[in-house]
């Protein structure tokens, strides 16, 4: 009979640029390379425009599927164009 190990090997994803990124990173990422005004212009959320701040943003996130893809999308959008740069 053979032990099963309790901890399953990490899986690791070194193309997935999201990997590893937690949240809070990519909005306050997307904030310091749009500011608070280009993010809400992107993406029009109330969270964004209205005295906005990483921590109203992340409460939104969390309970909105739908908020957090457009918020990851314009994330791995802008490391294209941060890549594309360089």
């Amino acid at each position: 009979m053979t032990e099963v190990s309790p901890n399953p090997p990490a899986v690791t994803q070194p193309r997935n640029p999201l990997h590893g990124m937690t949240l809070e990173a990519i909005v306050t990422a997307l904030a310091e390379g749009y500011g608070w005004d280009g993010l809400a212009e992107r993406i029009p959320l109330r969270c964004f425009s209205h005295e906005p701040s990483v921590a109203s943003s992340l409460k939104l996130l969390r309970k909105t599927p739908w908020a957090r893809d457009k918020v990851e999308s314009l994330y791995l959008f802008m490391l294209r164009e941060q890549k594309r740069r360089s």
